[in-house]
């Protein structure tokens, strides 16, 4: 039991509720009377939680049917975005491979141009620093072919 009498109108009464006053007037064989009831109004919020469970109902059911649909369409992409990766990620690997091959080629290339430079080199120094090859032979001097007298003419050299 509270400490507050119920019809007293000047009692504090909790958030949310309100109290009304109801005038009833009953006219009958016997007379009018007239009857002054309070009546206290509680505020409930069962209203408002029902409404709000409803809606999150309503808006998973939208949201599933969003998803739902678009479900296998969103597999068949995300397949072929895979399979693009994964050619995408093979030709870079192949590319990487070539490339470092032209790298090492080009290593060898230039590898076997400082080998003959060196080879050049050696060669030139051998053949600095060896003696000159003397070859000695008898060559026999050709005798002048005498034909005839020798001619000379205004028009010839004079040395």
């Amino acid at each position: 039991m509270t400490h507050y009498d119920p019809n007293d109108p000047n009692r504090p009464l909790p958030p949310g509720d309100r109290m009304e006053t109801v005038d009833t007037i009953v006219v009958g064989p016997g007379g009018v009377s007239e009857t002054v009831e309070t009546v206290v109004v509680r505020e409930s919020n069962t209203g408002w939680w029902i409404a709000g469970i409803l809606a999150a109902l309503v808006l998973l059911a939208v949201l599933w049917i969003l998803f739902a649909r678009g479900e296998p369409a969103a597999d068949d992409a995300l397949l072929d975005a895979r399979l693009d990766a994964a050619e995408a990620q093979a030709q870079r690997d192949a590319a990487l491979v070539q490339g470092q091959v032209a790298g090492a080629q080009a290593s060898v290339d230039v590898a076997r141009a400082n080998a003959a430079a060196a080879e050049a080199q050696a060669r030139a120094a051998e053949a600095r620093s060896a003696p000159p090859v003397v070859i000695e032979r008898e060559v026999p001097v050709p005798a002048p072919a005498q034909t005839g007298p020798a001619v000379v003419s205004p028009t010839a050299p004079q040395n």
